[in-house]
């Protein structure tokens, strides 16, 4: 099982704070594609990012069970 933590808009979509996967291993690029699928909202964020174990994530990288996993979606401000 992998967890998710979602953050900001991310955890308004989920509507959980925690996004569960009973998966042992995926890439995050395989990650942004079953969340665009179960969450359609998704979709319409641009430029949410995936952090592994406290570091942005490239699409390539491999998510395994045990790993901190975050979405953090973009942030604005002024």
């Amino acid at each position: 099982m992998i967890n998710i933590k979602c953050f900001g808009i991310a955890r308004e979509i989920v509507q959980n704070d925690i996004a569960q996967f009973d998966v042992e291993k995926l890439s995050v690029a395989e990650l942004r594609t079953i969340m665009n699928r179960q969450y359609q909202a998704f979709t319409q964020i641009k430029g949410y990012m995936i952090a592994v174990n406290q570091e942005y994530a490239t699409d390539d990288q491999i998510i395994q069970q045990g790993d901190e996993v975050a979405i953090i979606p973009p942030v604005s401000g002024g």
